[in-house]
């Protein structure tokens, strides 16, 4: 039987707390102008993902308006986080949210390509990241994951969001309008190629619009 369904979803939603009433301010406000930031239950399961294994080091891709990543520092605030945000607009508020929030000497923000800023990163010798979080344009996931693992460890943790796409990357049939062809089939490529790498256990679960789990074995 599945139970993946509008009236779980919905139950689970209804369960939901926000860490800080500033935080769920800011959810709120995020909600109403439909910015993309994780949603409830991705929340969860990541913040209790970074209470288990506790990691010192976060990479984030996709900064959004900075959501997420004043939720990684809320959690554990001795954690250095640096997020990566492509849209300059958005780079500024999320400037503006983290320092509001009082967590701009845990997060820092960098303007620009994902890939492209984690790639400067390693050459500059960053050091290695715990975890790894790609939330970013969902058609460059690939060249997320390819620059990133540079800055991962043995037993890193890579979450990717959003892998399911509203079931698209399922059915090409949820794609009513034929308007994400070219998402759908570079997600199904990176889905594909990270559950057949032999240096990582991977699973997929059904975890708001689908997240994958990747664990890094060397």
């Amino acid at each position: 039987m599945n139970i993946i369904n509008d009236k779980v979803t919905q139950y689970i939603d209804e369960l939901y707390k926000p860490l800080t009433p500033e935080l769920g301010q800011l959810r709120r406000e995020a909600e109403e102008a439909r910015v993309p930031i994780i949603l409830r239950d991705t929340e969860g399961l990541l913040l209790n993902i970074i209470r288990m294994n506790n990691p010192k080091r976060i990479l984030e891709i996709g900064t959004a308006v900075g959501y997420s990543a004043s939720c990684f520092a809320a959690v554990n605030k001795e954690t250095e986080i640096i997020t990566v945000e492509y849209n300059e607009e958005t780079y500024k508020t999320a400037l503006m949210n983290i320092e509001k929030l009082g967590f701009s000497d845990n997060i820092t923000v960098y303007l620009g390509d994902g890939a492209e800023v984690t790639e400067k990163l390693y050459e500059e010798g960053c050091s290695p990241f715990d975890l790894i979080f790609i939330d970013a344009a969902k058609s460059h996931y690939k060249r997320f994951w390819e620059a990133a693992v540079k800055l991962a460890h043995t037993g890193t943790v890579i979450i990717s969001d959003n892998v399911l796409m509203k079931a698209m990357t399922v059915s090409s049939e949820y794609d009513v309008y034929g308007k994400h062809k070219t998402n759908i089939r570079k997600m199904r490529e990176y889905v594909q190629y990270i559950n057949q790498l032999e240096d990582c256990h991977t699973c997929v679960i059904p975890v708001g619009d689908g997240v994958a789990i990747s664990i890094l074995t060397k």
